[in-house]
């Protein structure tokens, strides 16, 4: 069974493209890194579709979901003033989620939860019509993804440890997709990714200990079918990633 197999039987993933949100966010993803990337492992299968419904249960730590609330808020606002500009929910959101990500306090325990041997994809909040979703991936020592796109805008934050970005661009004649930039995000980074911008990219963790990121997406991501690449081959494979949990951070109590 090839890579690709495993992905696509397996499926889960997200991506970023790079972006410094100036004087907000407190580092730049730093360019020029090794482009090679360790050998693909296995991908978590996802537990559950799509639910945008919040749980009732109270999560067992003290994580201040006030934050998570109030960037939900202020987002839900962005979308309702710009609607799908997406050039202007890029660039007024980045600062929204560079404020969410400069406290590490409100992320409750369970949504970062690493697994031995693959990363974790998890649901924080879907917007009731679909117009966005927030979602931590978090990522243990040497995991990566494959090759993959998202087919919407999305922006990506580093709450925890560090993740190489490597961006790819492909020719629909040549197939196969060439490796552009690699680059390292650190603590604080954000960076923003869609079709028009930049869609095509892997990701790995590449710091000795679990890694968390907070995405945000122009749509419910885990339903939207996307496409995973085999460098090799320029082979692309369909998928839908789901979630890796059935249940949400309740942030209305």
């Amino acid at each position: 069974m090839t890579w690709l197999q495993v992905w696509t039987e397996t499926a889960q993933i997200v991506k970023p493209t790079r972006y410094a949100v100036g004087v907000v966010a407190r580092h730049s993803c730093a360019a020029g890194l090794n482009s090679a990337v360790p050998p693909t492992f296995t991908i978590p299968s996802p537990r559950t579709d799509v639910r945008t419904s919040h749980t009732s249960e109270k999560m067992p730590d003290m994580a201040d979901t006030n934050r998570l609330k109030s960037f939900v808020r202020d987002f839900t606002d962005l979308i309702d003033d710009v609607g799908s500009d997406e050039s202007r929910i890029l660039n007024r959101g980045a600062p929204l989620l560079a404020n969410l990500i400069a406290h590490d306090d409100w992320l409750p325990d369970p949504f970062s939860e690493p697994h031995p041997d693959h990363y974790q994809q998890y649901l924080l909040y879907c917007d009731p019509r679909e117009r966005f979703s927030v979602v931590s991936f978090v990522w243990g020592p040497g995991h990566e993804t494959p090759i993959h796109d998202h087919t919407v805008w999305g922006l990506v934050g580093i709450l925890r440890g560090a993740e190489r970005n490597t961006e790819y661009t492909r020719d629909e004649a040549a197939g196969a997709p060439t490796a552009g930039a690699a680059e390292l995000c650190s603590v604080g980074d954000v960076t923003k990714v869609s079709p028009t911008i930049g869609d095509i990219h892997r990701v790995s963790n590449v710091s000795d200990a679990p890694s968390v990121s907070i995405h945000v997406y122009g749509a419910n991501i885990g339903k939207v079918e996307r496409r995973v690449y085999d460098e090799a081959t320029g082979s692309e494979q369909s998928f839908i990633s789901g979630y890796t949990s059935d249940v949400l951070p309740n942030i209305w109590s």
